[in-house]
């Protein structure tokens, strides 16, 4: 009897032949891992049936480690030495999370100067990238036992405002735990990927993540199977920990609980997290806590009183919403649908709210734990091969402006802030001085004029430049930034080809607050920056001339009359105080007045050159010459 080989539409023709890819959702405080079976998106499960891996590490003497639930059932007892909100810190330098409170140490690097922030405990000192490793380990090893294979490849995602160097910690983490990371996604994406949204949806969509740390919403416009991202924002210190958190404060001040422990506090937290939980599904709880040497709460608390507390935070993600929302330029009626992500959007307060400001029920038929790792894992499943989604496009954006130092201080952009990934710009430079053989290229991050003010990601150096004038050498700057959102910066000398590249991977990035304040900066200090821009070029352009006139008077001095000689030299002098001011206009003025005081000079210069060209040749070869 002949067999039929049967594939569903979309699937691989050759359904033997599936290869093994997953998504994975690398949370702040917990994770998933998720694969196609069957034509269908799920999370896998571990041995104890659970999905959610707590994204918690405790780590002991000689290397030993526990992960996931039991890390997280010692968090009160072992704070020191148990970790959690890594990715709070991944991509990020010493001087970036002193504001952050941490029950467990961190420390600078060994230079105490770059490089990523170090995590301290009793026994060790770790990256949050190997942390985040872990986690992932713990992932990949549930996979392969589940599909009783080797994985090809995961894609991981990560927040829409990871700047670059997040994301490369993001990877490092990846490969660290034996993952070959197919892509890195934004996570609003793989949120409208969860959904379906790619299969014939049009118009504009909200993702509203309300997670334990974070929040994040976007805004995307799908148009025929292209995903791009018109805006994103949120809050990178909010997150269903601060309504915990709340309630235990409300409590605090209620029953007059002063001097607790941090044990005592914790626990009081975690009773509130609990109560939160049973509020969100039952609309009253009843919370008890015993404190041994002080009074025991025992208190019933229904929804009304729980939105009544919380209220504050609520208005912080209504107001954050409605920024992206104006932000993108649309109103809430251009909003097709609003997609409810993170296990904190249970929480009925929150979804009244946002059906309350935009004027539509969200969209919650979906686990909202689960929701970004499903998104990325029918991603993984197209990269992997085992589906043909030719139409599907995903159009994300970098966050900030990316460029190179020029003379002066000055940034000079390259590629925008919001162009849509992958892209590649290239852009033309030349040198300052003459003979100049080698050029140092700093690679920056930002929207501010001065370098300053932005963020350094690299330095590399261009050399074997052929000696030429200033001005004369063409120098060819590319910048590319792959899907994944990680940048390349290439400098080639055109006439020579000589070449040198970098592939960035500075060892500390932006936090989400950091990279919206110096968007706000931007705007805020753009008539500053202009004017500041206006002045380093005027002095940049004093300086090219002084050093240009003082040049042709070593060599053509014999041209000029005493007179002459002092009034340049006059000139020159005044020009040189100039420069040390930040006087535009008395600089702008000196340039004109060396340029007036110099043009008999330039043209008795140009005359020589004529004549010295032109000695010892007869007319009849000047005509031959000019005529070919």
């Amino acid at each position: 009897m002949a067999l039929l080989q049967i594939a569903e539409p979309g699937m691989s023709t050759a359904p033997h032949e599936h290869r093994l890819a997953v998504g994975i959702d690398l949370g702040t405080t917990h994770s998933l891992v998720a694969t196609v079976r069957s034509g269908s998106a799920e999370c896998l499960p571990d041995e104890a049936g659970r999905v959610i891996l707590p994204s918690v590490v405790r780590y002991g003497p000689q290397g030993a480690r526990c992960i996931g639930h039991d890390a997280l059932a010692s968090a009160d007892v072992d704070t020191a030495n148990t970790v959690f909100s890594a990715k709070r810190l991944m991509g990020r330098g010493y001087e970036d999370v002193t504001g952050l409170q941490m029950p467990y140490a961190l420390k600078a690097p060994d230079d105490g100067k770059t490089g990523m922030v170090q995590i301290q405990t009793e026994f060790q000192t770790l990256s949050p990238v190997q942390v985040s490793a872990d986690i992932l380990k713990v992932l990949r090893k549930r996979a392969e036992a589940t599909l009783g294979g080797e994985l090809v490849g995961a894609v991981i995602t990560v927040p829409a405002y990871f700047d670059d160097a997040q994301r490369q910690a993001t990877k490092d983490a990846a490969q660290l735990a034996g993952l070959n990371v197919l892509r890195l996604i934004n996570e609003p994406t793989a949120a409208a990927l969860a959904y379906g949204l790619d299969q014939n949806a049009q118009g504009q969509f909200v993702v509203f993540d309300l997670g334990g740390g974070t929040f994040d919403v976007s805004i995307l416009r799908l148009t025929g199977g292209v995903f791009e991202v018109l805006a994103t924002g949120g809050d990178s210190a909010l997150g269903g920990d601060d309504f915990d958190r709340a309630l235990a404060e409300h409590f605090i001040s209620t029953h007059g609980l002063v001097n607790l422990t941090p044990r005592q506090r914790s626990r009081l937290v975690m009773a509130c997290r609990r109560a939160k939980e049973q509020i969100s599904s039952e609309h009253t709880a009843f919370l008890s806590v015993d404190f041994s040497d002080k009074e025991t709460i025992a208190e019933t608390i229904t929804a009304v009183q729980f939105a009544q507390i919380v209220e504050p935070l609520v208005k912080r993600c209504i107001t954050a919403a409605r920024k992206t929302l104006r932000d993108s330029e649309l109103s809430k009626e251009d909003i097709k649908g609003v997609v409810m992500v993170g296990g904190s959007t249970r929480m009925p307060v929150i979804r009244e709210a946002v059906k309350e400001f935009f004027g539509q029920d969200p969209l919650v038929n979906l686990n909202p734990d689960e929701v970004v790792a499903i998104g990325a894992a029918i991603q993984a499943d197209t990269l992997a091969g085992n589906r043909n989604d030719d139409e599907l496009l995903l159009l994300d954006v970098i966050p900030l402006s990316l460029g190179l130092e020029t003379m002066g201080g000055l940034t000079e952009r390259v590629i925008n802030r919001n162009s849509t990934i992958p892209v590649a710009r290239a852009q033309e430079f030349t040198t300052f001085k003459d003979g100049q053989t080698a050029m140092a290229i700093h690679v920056v991050q930002g929207e501010r004029e001065l370098v300053s003010e932005n963020r350094s990601l690299a330095r590399f150096e261009l050399r074997g430049i052929p000696p030429m004038v200033a001005g004369a050498a063409r120098i060819r700057v590319t910048f590319q930034v792959d899907a994944d959102g990680l940048l390349a910066v290439t400098a080639r000398e055109l006439s020579s080809g000589v070449q040198a590249q970098i592939e960035v991977k500075p060892s500390y990035g932006l936090g989400d607050d950091e990279i919206a304040h110096m968007l706000k900066s931007s705007f805020e200090f753009a008539q500053d920056d202009m004017m500041a821009r206006q002045l380093r070029e005027q002095q940049v352009e004093a300086l090219r001339l002084i050093e240009s006139v003082e040049a042709a008077m070593q060599v053509d001095s014999a041209l000029l009359s005493a007179a002459e000689m002092t009034l340049i030299e006059k000139e020159l002098g005044s020009l040189r105080e100039l420069v040390k001011t930040d006087q535009l206009r008395d600089i702008e003025k000196g340039i004109e007045t060396l340029g007036e005081a110099t043009a008999d000079f330039a043209a008795k210069r140009m005359d020589e050159g004529i004549r010295k060209a032109l000695t010892g040749r007869t007319i009849e070869g000047v005509s031959e010459t000019f005529g070919k």
